[in-house]
């Protein structure tokens, strides 16, 4: 399934070209889209198949390595106007984090100083706020206690803000959780027949669809000002239970609900009572700073597109 098209009016405004670093589900998206548009584009990957996939989409350059390391710093031969950063974890505990998100920002300033980039986008998680109990979160929210991964996201988000005047503008858009195209989780729990799920349904899910990732960075990729350069939460707005969205998926496989189980779950989500902090994300500031709104509204939309069900 192919990514959407950008509206015209977008297309017109992105940059000539493009590097994205840790070109995985999001960047290999945001690449195929890019390239449609006319947009040259570089890409680092440490994945070889991704790598053969990116050079099949028509990717300028593609470099294969570790982005914590500065061996790859002399290989992209062309300049780029705008950086992505949209790196995931390499695994292997906070150590990888610290490696992909941290050591990986570090890594990329290090390459961009001097180079004239005109903005720099780089993909958090909303994951760095510890709040729960059901509260609406946006970006003013303390990130304090945040979990030991959200205090190394949290790092790396300062480092690109500590290097601000290296670029026209810089953005961190903190996502929230990630679902599309070969990413549902839960939706293949219920076709494999799954009658128990782990943990418990009563704590909100905040999510955003592949496609409106990559149309939320192609819009801040738009915008050169310094003014709107900071950090920005990106969700649909429209937070749903666990349970809510299980019974919905289930009606729309014709299935009975299944039940949750919160015995089962990893030893992470036992200390947290079986379930992950409940909290209600507000992207209000980037709708309104971009006057972007998300293609999928909320999951329901997201996951008809999926099902191939046509609404109503």
């Amino acid at each position: 399934m192919s990514v959407h098209l950008l509206p015209d009016a977008l297309v017109a405004n992105l940059p000539k070209s493009v590097i994205i670093f840790g070109c995985g589900y999001i960047g290999t998206a945001l690449a195929e889209v890019l390239l449609a548009a006319g947009v040259r584009v570089g890409a680092l990957t440490r994945n070889v198949q991704k790598a053969t996939r990116l050079r099949e989409l028509g990717v300028h350059e593609v470099i294969v390595a570790d982005l914590d390391s500065d061996a790859w710093h002399g290989q992209f031969t062309g300049a780029y106007e705008s950086v992505v950063n949209c790196v995931s974890s390499a695994g292997g505990g906070i150590d990888g984090y610290r490696k992909s998100y941290l050591e990986g920002q570090r890594s990329i300033l290090k390459w961009a100083k001097g180079r004239g980039i005109q903005s720099y986008l780089y993909t958090s998680s909303t994951s760095v706020y510890p709040q729960d109990g059901g509260v609406r979160v946006d970006e003013t929210a303390d990130t304090a206690d945040a979990p030991l991964t959200g205090q190394v996201l949290c790092e790396s988000e300062r480092l690109l803000a500590d290097a601000a005047d290296t670029f026209g503008a810089w953005y961190v858009l903190r996502l929230a959780g990630i679902y599309g195209p070969r990413r549902h989780y839960l939706l293949d729990l219920l076709r494999a027949g799954e009658s128990v799920i782990p943990g418990v349904g009563d704590y909100f899910l905040n999510l955003i669809h592949r496609d409106d990732v990559v149309t939320a960075i192609c819009t801040a990729l738009t915008c050169h000002p310094s003014s709107k350069s900071g950090i920005y939460n990106v969700s649909d707005d429209q937070p749903a239970s666990k349970a809510e969205l299980v019974a919905w998926l289930a009606k729309q496989l014709g299935q009975v609900p299944p039940l949750f189980d919160p015995e089962h779950v990893s030893p992470r989500l036992q200390r947290r009572g079986g379930r992950m902090p409940s909290r209600q994300i507000s992207s209000s500031k980037f709708r309104e700073t971009f006057r972007w709104s998300p293609q999928y509204e909320d999951f329901r939309a997201g996951y008809r597109d999926l099902l191939g069900i046509k609404k109503a």
